[in-house]
């Protein structure tokens, strides 16, 4: 069915004005003024409000095994979840551990969690686990199917991280195939045997976690993940980077001629180590890796966002109940489930605490929300903004709505929420995803299943 816009205040990341917006057969087809369309188009209003391109989270963990649990959330209430606060479109971490299926078995595995159960759009990262002969006919399959980005860590041992010599090959494998890698930068054996160190010293607690991958850890991660990129030229992007020592080295990295992106989190821009510390184990709750910065850090990466030094906003999002989940770390840091939830709560925090307080202009907001994701990872101009062509995913924008956070109103199913009596300052009042309604006066209305694969060419050559 065709959709009308009418009379909204247009934001892009580079433009700003008023006009009508048409679409059909998904796309926005027309933009103008006084636009008319046939009997049978849906016709929404937007006199009063914004109307942004629809927001992309280029770093979600929606099928997340973990310690012997997973994350709880589905495709179903994720993608809900997502849509309702503005995100049409998901890049979700693909990611076997290395004993696991081969690569293109667990790629198959994540693509199956999400087909015929997401409402809105997605996309993947593929977790690089491990890396040999047969593993890199397997990434270039992945590759050819529409999946021109990788993962890496340089954190969990035994688990997720791979070696230095995977790692280099990764990096020639990424170089060859026009592949961008993101990475998770730590150092493994640093955060192993300084974990190891405070357990032995009866530091058991979640307030301890940030002593066992403090800022220098992160800092040296970073450091060696760009410099395995500039051997190869590779295209490179640093996840969740969230202290002043980490922005520095990839900064250095990008001064000498890397080609390096940084993403920083909505909750390491909003929340501080102090979280973590909570007494009665609530901590837990906050407990995410890298950990939670000292909050001086955040000015420092509001001012990087406002100068399109730092590219993205992300979540990281992996939810576990505290219940249950993060309680299998009480007497045992290690053991708690990493992540905060927050998908659905990225895009109203954001512009409350950035557009709002003054930190971030309209424009700078779409494109750390929207479009850098879709322009680093091959989307753009089919999403991350509003132009004749693009898909239409769109989100009409109400900066009046007021309202709390609440974890008995939220779409994530999981049984706390980091952000529990937050105000906000503005919502999704209408979203659509490829011109259809998904999301009206802050409901789902969409249809789950109708969300699909959004495949890419590579183009970090």
């Amino acid at each position: 069915m065709p959709l009308l816009i009418k009379n909204g205040h247009i934001i892009t990341a580079s433009e700003d004005y008023v006009a009508d917006i048409f679409c059909e057969n998904e796309t926005i087809t027309r933009i103008g003024q006084n636009l008319d369309a046939p009997k049978d188009a849906t016709l929404i209003d937007a006199k009063g409000k914004y109307v942004f391109p629809g927001f992309i989270d280029p770093h979600v963990h929606i099928h997340l095994p973990a310690m012997g649990t997973f994350a709880k959330d589905t495709h179903e209430t994720g993608s809900k979840a997502a849509l309702v606060g503005g995100t049409t479109t998901i890049i979700e971490m693909a990611g076997q551990s290395r004993a696991e299926q081969p690569m293109k078995d667990g790629f198959q595995l994540w693509l199956s969690k999400a087909e015929g159960h997401s409402a809105c759009d997605f996309t993947f990262h593929q977790t690089v686990s491990r890396m040999d002969k047969e593993c890199e006919g397997q990434l270039t399959e992945i590759v050819n199917a529409g999946i021109p980005s990788f993962k890496v860590y340089l954190a969990y041992k035994g688990a997720f991280g791979i070696t230095d010599e995977e790692l280099y090959h990764t990096m020639r494998l990424a170089k060859k195939l026009g592949v961008i890698v993101t990475g998770h930068c730590e150092n493994a054996d640093l955060v192993l045997e300084s974990q190891r160190k405070l357990l032995a010293e009866g530091k058991t607690g979640p307030e301890w976690h940030y002593w066992s991958r403090p800022p220098l850890v992160q800092a040296e991660g970073v450091h060696h993940f760009t410099t395995f990129a500039e051997m190869h030229d590779t295209h490179c992007y640093v996840v969740h980077t969230n202290c002043e020592e980490s922005l520095r080295e990839a900064l250095a990295a990008a001064a000498r001629g890397v080609h390096v992106w940084v993403e920083i989190l909505i909750e390491h821009l909003v929340l501080d180590k102090s979280f973590a510390e909570l007494p009665n184990f609530e901590g837990a709750k906050y407990l995410m890796s890298p950990p939670l910065p000292e909050k001086k850090n955040q000015e420092v990466f509001w001012n990087a966002l406002r100068q399109r030094f730092v590219s993205t906003v992300a979540t990281d999002h992996a939810p576990f109940d505290f219940k249950g989940q993060k309680e299998m770390g009480r007497g045992d840091f290690t053991k708690i489930p990493n992540g905060i939830p927050a998908l659905e709560d990225r895009v109203n925090l954001l512009y409350t605490h950035g557009v709002c307080e003054g930190r971030l202009d309209l424009n700078t907001f779409v494109d750390c929300a929207s479009t850098q994701a879709a322009k680093l990872f091959g989307l753009f101009p089919r999403k991350g903004t509003i132009a004749v062509g693009s898909d239409a995913d769109l989100v009409v924008y109400d900066p009046d709505y007021r309202s709390k956070i609440s974890q008995q109103t939220q779409l994530m199913n999981v049984d706390y929420n980091a952000f529990e009596g937050w105000e906000i300052k503005g919502r999704p009042s209408v979203v659509t995803i490829r011109g259809e309604v998904a999301v009206k006066d802050g409901k789902f209305v969409g249809k789950l299943g109708r969300g699909k694969l959004i495949k890419r060419e590579p183009t970090h050559f």
